[in-house]
This record gives structure tokens, C-alpha cells and sequence, in this order.
């Protein structure tokens, strides 16, 4: 600015110069606010039909969320009337609670426990829905990838117990497996009560179960991607393999670190239902996981108090896994679970 030019005639010539909204490019320009009512009028069939949710969400989740001051009391359900005159007569020990359950090794055995099956699940269990969505994805035909996804995802649908019983009549000791290997003069392996392959397991019952309904999220990303680039990547002499490596797997990167990051942040609950039914098969050293930790601790004697702070842990590891992996997330470049953006 020269020594002449004042400043008011240098914001109106920065003004006159400045594009107009209508030659801006469009994420640049202004849109006009509508009112709340506006919204709310235009908006309200949308409203409508995610309000039951929404109350599901309040009642079963966010509300019971207040229930956590009981993990810093010597709760008592008796000593009131009523919940709210129960959590005022109870009397507040502070981390009393904590300090109990992280003095038990009980605890720290079934910790343990849980992060072995988490990782181990991770390396066996997380990679198969990927492969799977990828193959069923090259079946030409469209009648059958659709019965082959129908057959396989169909598990998902069964109760624990009716999975649980159904390995126990194949793969138990007067199960399907046993009864023919002791035909051809063969000792059947110990499967259902071996506490050493136990990991192996209930990882084997988890595939058969899940691995089919997780395929379906990968089926959905992999019809995101761009037809084009496999038909360019095969003109510039890309194999099959090479179309795979760059091509596929970078269309299914950002969903496959999404789901990461949620896998992590559910990283001590590897289920409930699945070991409470087999724990007595092959013993609490092998079977104790937290759920059922709190489960036989907690609400079978009554310490409501010691089970709030142990999922109080829980909920605490989850998000601090969860803001870590998102974390790194954004340092390789993929949106992750919260982006500031």
C-alpha cells in the first residue's frame, strides 16, 4: 500500500475486487441459514421416524449412563424407596471400588484373558469378511453370490446357545467327529473341553457365526468402487493381483480402518453368552473373561458397586482406544471415526 492510499480506499478496493458468491466455486460460497422452524417444518417425516431410536437410545443407554456414581459407592438397593433414595442412602467410599477390583487377581486373569482373545481375533477373525466379501465379488453370477451370501450370513441369526449346541454335537466327545473317528479306530481329539485350543474355539464358533454379516459392510464398499479403474489398471497390463493391490484394497481402506477403530474401542468385551455357556466345559482359567468376570463377582452376590467400577474401566480403555486409534488414523491419512473436518 502506498503512502497515499488510506485504508478505508484499500478495504474498498479489496471489496471491489473480490468475486461475487455467484462466480465463487461452491464449497466457497455462503449458503443462507433457514430457520429452526423452517427446518423442523420441512424436516419433521425425517424427525418422525428417527424418534423411536432416539428414545431407545435415551432410555437403554444415556440414562443408565447416571447409573456409574454407584461404581464410587457402597451401593445398597434396599436402602431406600426407590432408586434415586437408594443412590442418596448409599454410603460414597470414593475409589474403594477400584482399589478392590484392581487388588484382585481374578481380575487381572480374566483381563488377560480378554485382550488374548481380542488380539487373537483380530489377526484370524477381523482379515476373513475382507477376503470373503473380495471372493464372493468375482462370482460372475448373480443368482448365485446371492444364494452363497444368504447361506453364509445366515448364522448370524442363531442364538448363542443353538451355536454352542451345535459344535458341541459335531465337534464333542459323542459328537458326529468323535463317533466316526472311533469307527475307523482313531482317538477323537479333545475339542470341546480343552482348555488349551479353547482360544481357537470360540474364535472357530465366531466365524461361523459373524464372519458372513460382516462380509455384507465390505460387499457394500466394494460396489462403491469405480468400475473404471479396474477396466484402465487391465489396459495398462495390471494383472488380477495387481488390480487387488491397488486398486480394491484402497477402496476398502477407509471402511476397513473404520471398523478397526470400533473393533478397538470394543476391545474388552469379547462377549457374554458365548463363554458363561462353555466357562463350567473348560474352567475359569481358561473361560473368565470381564463380562463374565462381573457377571459371577457382581450381580450373582450383589456388589453392584464393584461391577459399576469394572465397567466403568471398561467404558474408560474404549474410548482411550479409540481416540488413539483414530489418532493414527488421521497420521495415514484416512477420516477415521471423528474427523474435525
Amino acid at each position: 500500500m502506498s503512502s497515499t492510499e488510506t485504508p478505508v480506499a484499500a478495504g474498498r478496493s479489496e471489496e471491489l475486487t473480490r468475486p461475487p458468491d455467484a462466480a465463487r466455486p461452491p464449497e466457497k460460497r455462503r449458503r443462507p441459514r433457514v430457520p429452526l422452524r423452517a427446518r423442523l417444518r420441512r424436516d419433521w417425516p425425517l424427525l418422525l421416524m428417527t424418534a423411536p431410536a432416539a428414545l431407545l437410545l435415551l432410555v437403554f443407554h444415556y440414562l443408565p449412563t447416571l447409573g456409574n456414581v454407584v461404581a464410587f459407592q457402597d451401593y445398597n438397593p434396599y436402602a431406600g424407596d426407590g432408586p434415586l433414595s437408594a443412590f442418596l442412602a448409599s454410603e460414597w467410599i470414593g475409589f474403594g471400588n477400584f482399589n478392590t477390583l484392581f487388588g484382585d487377581p481374578a481380575f487381572w486373569d480374566a483381563l488377560w484373558n480378554t485382550l488374548s482373545i481380542t488380539a487373537f481375533q483380530l489377526v484370524f477373525f477381523f482379515p476373513l469378511p475382507i477376503a470373503m466379501a473380495i471372493l464372493l465379488n468375482s462370482v460372475i453370477s448373480g443368482k448365485l453370490r446371492g444364494f452363497i451370501q444368504t447361506i453364509v450370513y445366515l448364522p448370524h441369526f442363531f442364538s448363542w446357545v443353538l451355536v454352542v449346541t451345535f459344535f458341541v454335537q459335531m465337534l464333542g466327545g459323542a459328537g458326529l467327529l468323535a463317533q466316526e473317528l472311533r469307527q475307523a479306530g482313531i482317538e477323537p481329539p479333545n475339542i470341546m473341553t480343552n482348555p488349551d485350543t479353547f482360544i481357537v474355539l470360540v474364535t472357530a464358533e465366531s466365524v461361523w457365526k459373524d464372519a458372513g454379516w460382516g462380509m455384507i459392510v465390505f460387499l457394500a464398499a466394494l460396489a462403491m468402487i469405480d468400475p473404471n479403474l479396474y477396466e484402465q489398471s487391465a489396459v495398462d497390463g495390471a494383472g488380477r493381483w495387481r488390480r487387488l493391490w491397488h486398486v480394491t484394497l484402497p477402496g476398502l481402506r477407509p471402511v476397513i480402518v473404520l471398523l478397526l477403530i470400533l473393533r478397538l474401542g470394543d476391545a474388552l468385551s469379547v462377549g457374554f453368552e458365548q463363554f458363561l455357556l462353555q466357562r463350567d466345559a473348560v474352567g475359569r482359567d481358561a473361560a473368565e473373561v470381564l463380562d463374565t468376570f462381573v457377571y459371577h463377582q457382581s450381580i450373582t452376590t450383589g456388589n453392584f458397586g464393584f461391577g459399576a467400577a469394572a465397567g466403568l474401566f471398561k467404558a474408560a480403555v474404549g474410548l482411550v482406544l479409540i481416540l488413539v486409534a483414530n489418532r493414527v488414523a488421521h497420521m495415514i491419512g484416512e477420516r477415521g471415526l471423528i474427523s474435525k473436518q
